[in-house]
Order: structure tokens, then sequence, then C-alpha cells
């Protein structure tokens, strides 16, 4: 069985969701960044796994559910932590981060049998999943990271190894205004929909 990994920040303001700066306000951006990572916690907690982690950066707080191991994420650039999160396990993962509240536990109950990677494109050319049968951290560190290529450049980088890849869907990231408002159109009966609807009418009022 797949151990799931979540990547995240403690949501606190000015520290997450920096780009949704305006139109909401730090507090604001934290607030659906929060939201964002219950419904990704509640989605893994519902999704078939060995072992849950979450690789954060901070501390957990009360949004954190039962049945995570919480390990602090490493120094270094992004590749380096993500690298990291792999190092730590043993056996298959797939790793995900706090952007896609709108992710299922479908799309997150994987079968490595027939293949040796999972990755999910999103739409802005990053990942937002990346799946391993085997640690493999060196897969990882040097690929450029929060580009327009990150997607195609690991990608590469796994078959460029001799990895067998599957593609799983390609998802939007939350990152800019327009984002949350498609994102949450995709799950309007979760946590990040009601949030971003909770802000949008106290603007209006």
């Amino acid at each position: 069985m797949t151990t799931l990994l979540v990547i995240a920040k403690e949501p606190r303001p000015g520290r997450v969701k920096t780009r949704l700066t305006p139109p909401f306000t730090p507090v604001e951006a934290a607030a659906l960044a929060e939201a964002a990572l219950v419904d990704t916690l509640r989605t893994v907690a519902a999704t078939p796994a060995r072992r849950r982690i979450l690789v954060l950066e901070g501390r957990p707080g009360p949004w954190l559910p039962p049945g995570f191991d919480v390990v602090p994420q490493c120094a270094g650039g992004l590749d380096e932590r993500l690298a990291a999160a792999f190092a730590g396990c043993g056996g298959p993962a797939l790793l995900i981060g706090m952007d896609t509240p709108q992710v299922t536990p479908e799309l997150l109950t994987v079968d490595f049998a027939g293949c040796d990677a999972y990755l999910g494109p999103a739409e802005d050319g990053g990942f937002w999943a990346l799946g391993l049968a085997e640690p493999a951290p060196e897969l990882l560190r040097g690929v450029p990271m929060s580009t327009p290529v990150t997607g195609a450049v690991q990608r590469d980088r796994l078959v460029a190894a001799g990895l067998r890849v599957r593609d799983l869907p390609r998802l939007r990231d939350v990152d800019t205004a327009a984002d949350a408002d498609a994102v949450a159109g995709l799950a309007p009966h979760g946590r990040f929909a009601a949030e971003l609807a909770r802000l949008r009418a106290a603007a209006h009022r």
C-alpha cells in the first residue's frame, strides 16, 4: 500500500498564498490557504494508505486531523525539500501539495503495478502530484521549481531514468483569485469553497 505525503506550509498571514493579495488581505489569504489544506488533508485521510505524512514548514494547528505523522521540511529549495520527503519513505509513495483542494480519494488511489512513477501535471506547467514506486530523491534534485516547464522537466527526468510513468489528470492549482474561483466551482461542497464564498460575501456588504 502507498504512503501518502502532503507538503505544506503552516497557514500564517503573509507566509502563504501571497499571490492572492490583492484582492484578498494577508489574513484572508491565510484563511483560504487553511481551508485548502483542510480539504486536502481530509481527502488524504479518506484515501487508503500505508502511512500518511504531513511534511510541514511551521507548526501544526487545530486544522490537522488525526492519523498523520508530522515531519519538518528540510532546508533548501523546493526540489531539495521534495527529495527529502521521498527519502524518508520506504516503498511506494505519492506526494501532493496543499494547492489543489478539489483532489479526491479516487485520484490519490494509485497502483504501481506495471509502472514506476506517477505525475499529475498542473495547468500552470508545474505538477500537483508525484509518485514513486521506490524512493529516488536524486530524480528531484536540480529540477527547476515554480516555472512553466517544471512538470515537463520532471517527467523527462523520470523517463530518462528508465521509469515507466503514468500521468494523472491535469489539475488547476490555487495561486490567484481567478484560480480560487475556478477551483471552488470544481469542489463546491468543500471547506475551501465555503471560505471563499464567505469572503466574497463579506466584501460586498
